[in-house]
C-alpha cells in the first residue's frame, strides 16, 4: 500500500464516482463526526457521485439515501441498492433477490443465527438485525466484548458449512445466500442508475474502506484506498487497497477528500 500523499493529481481529477464503506471508514467508534459528514458534502460540491457501500441494514440505508448528502447507497454487503429522487420524492429500491426468495432465506438465516450463538460463546445476533432484509449479522465486537480471531473464524466456518457466503467487517460477521457482494451490486447500481460501466472505465471510480468485507471493492474499482486502521486486518485483505491514508476512520476519509479536492481545484466548478 502506497501513501495517499503519492496519489497522482491527474488521476484524482479523473474520478467521478467515490464509493465508501461506513463503519470505521466514515465513523469513529460508531459515531459519524462533523468533519466526515462535511467531507461527504464537499465531495458532492465537486460534482462527484457519492455512494456509501455498507454492511448496514435496509432500515438504516433508507434513511441514509434520503437524508445524507449522497447519490445512492448499497447495503447489506450488496443485497440491494437504494436511490432517492429528491425531486419526485420517491425511493428506487433494487434487491438482488425477490421478496419470496428473501423470505425463504430469512427462515434459514434465523436458524443459522441460533446455531452460531449456541456454538460460539460471546457471539450475538447484531442489534440492527431487525432492520435487515437479506442477510444475517453476527456481532463480534460492536455491542459485545471483542471475540478473538479463532471465534471470528469459527463464525465464518459455520456460515460456509450451511452453504452461505460470509464476510468479516470491523464489527460484524455477515452471512447470506447468493452470489451478490458489494462489488456486484455496486456495478449494477452504477450501470442502471448512472449509465457508468465500472469495468470499462475503472479509473473514474474510487473506493475507501477499512476491512475484509471491502475486498471485493478494493479489487474492482480503479483506485482503492484504505483508511489507516485497515492495517489491523492486513493478513485478511485479499487484495489490499492500493493506497493508504495517514489517519483512521472518519478523519482518514476526510483526508482522502481533502486530497481529491486539492487536486481537482476548480475544474468541476
Amino acid at each position: 500500500m502506497k501513501p495517499l500523499l503519492e496519489f497522482p493529481a491527474a488521476a484524482a481529477r479523473r474520478v467521478s464516482f467515490v464509493l465508501c464503506d461506513i463503519d470505521d471508514t466514515l465513523t469513529d467508534g460508531g459515531r459519524l463526526s462533523g468533519r466526515a459528514y462535511a467531507a461527504l458534502e464537499r465531495l458532492k460540491e465537486t460534482g462527484c457521485r457519492v455512494i456509501p457501500v455498507t454492511g448496514r441494514p435496509a432500515g438504516w440505508c433508507d434513511l441514509i439515501a434520503r437524508q445524507w448528502p449522497v447519490d445512492a447507497v448499497v447495503g447489506e454487503n450488496g443485497a440491494f441498492y437504494f436511490c432517492y429522487d429528491q425531486v419526485r420524492r420517491c425511493m428506487q429500491r433494487r434487491f438482488w433477490h425477490d421478496a419470496e426468495t428473501r423470505r425463504r432465506h430469512r427462515v434459514s438465516l434465523d436458524a443459522l443465527g441460533q446455531r452460531i450463538v449456541r456454538e460460539v460463546p460471546g457471539a450475538a445476533v447484531a442489534a440492527d438485525q431487525r432492520y435487515r432484509e437479506s442477510d444475517l449479522a453476527i456481532d463480534y465486537c460492536e455491542d459485545v466484548p471483542l471475540l478473538d480471531t479463532r471465534a471470528v473464524d469459527r463464525i465464518v466456518e459455520i456460515f460456509q458449512e450451511e452453504g452461505a457466503k460470509a464476510t468479516v467487517s470491523s464489527i460484524h460477521v455477515n452471512g447470506w445466500f447468493g452470489e451478490n457482494d458489494k462489488s456486484v451490486m455496486s456495478r449494477l447500481l452504477l450501470k442502471e442508475v448512472f449509465g457508468y460501466d465500472l469495468m470499462a472505465e475503472p479509473d473514474r471510480s474510487m473506493f475507501v474502506g477499512d476491512s475484509p468485507n471491502d475486498c471485493p471493492m478494493f479489487e474492482s474499482v480503479g483506485h482503492a484506498i484504505g483508511v489507516a486502521n485497515v492495517v489491523e486486518f492486513a493478513d485478511r485483505l485479499a487484495p489490499p487497497p492500493h493506497w493508504i491514508a495517514r489517519h483512521r476512520g472518519g478523519e482518514g476519509f476526510a483526508e482522502v477528500v481533502d486530497h481529491l479536492v486539492a487536486a481537482r481545484g476548480n475544474v468541476d466548478r
